[in-house]
């Protein structure tokens, strides 16, 4: 019956592998929503994940920030640097943070992660963030997206005040820096008590509700 509902829905399962990090990643094509990764139910690239973002960062291009170097915090597949070469052209240098290689293989392979010119880090962005901005000389970006889910868990080292805090002092002076985090049953307290965290260390903070999501949009 489930091939079935597949077949009569559009949707077809294009591979599936088991990643240390995520466990089973299922990659799948529907007529809805094209090439999407999938991990425990919950799509982490392409698809709706895709038109989150795009309607997040839409707004965020509305302000006429000027993006030279992007670091994405949880690349996943790569919908966010997808968006950040439409919104703001090829001449961004994206640097790119995810904890799981497995995950980046699949958006290679089928989200044409590639073609995206992305300086991939295959590492733990606490430790990415924590250490590079001693390491590499002008560890600064002018926009960066934090998007570290791990399935529908967001991992509680990325909501410390530490975290939060080392992320604002790799964000250029006039930069912006968005924070992805799922909004729907107990989730949604979870998000706005993330959210009054970011009000304490940001000067303004925007939201924005997309889907079954929340989008914090904060400036330095």
């Amino acid at each position: 019956m489930g091939k079935l509902v597949d077949f009569l829905s559009g949707t077809k399962i294009l591979e599936e592998v088991i990643s240390p990090i995520n466990g089973k990643i299922s990659v799948i094509k529907s007529l809805a929503f094209g090439t999407y990764i999938q991990v425990g139910g919950l799509t982490q690239s392409g698809g709706v994940v895709y038109d989150v973002w795009h309607t997040t960062l839409k707004k965020v291009r509305g302000q006429r920030l000027e993006v030279r170097k992007c670091l994405i915090l949880g690349l996943a597949g790569g919908s966010t640097a997808k968006l950040v070469r439409k919104f703001w052209g090829e001449e961004v240098e994206i640097t790119g943070v995810d904890l799981d290689p497995v995950m980046v293989k699949m958006g290679k392979k089928y989200l044409g992660l590639d073609e995206y010119k992305v300086k991939v880090n295959i590492v733990d962005a606490y430790d990415y963030v924590n250490k590079s901005q001693f390491q590499i000389p002008n560890f600064k970006f002018d926009l960066i997206l934090v998007d570290l889910y791990i399935g529908d868990e967001f991992p509680e080292k990325f909501e410390s005040e530490n975290y939060i805090r080392l992320v604002r002092t790799v964000l250029a002076s006039d930069g912006i820096v968005v924070f992805n985090r799922l909004y729907y049953g107990e989730k949604r307290k979870e998000a706005m008590k993330f959210g009054k965290i970011l009000e304490k260390i940001f000067e303004k903070v925007d939201i924005v509700f997309p889907e079954a999501n929340v989008m914090f949009i904060c400036y330095k």
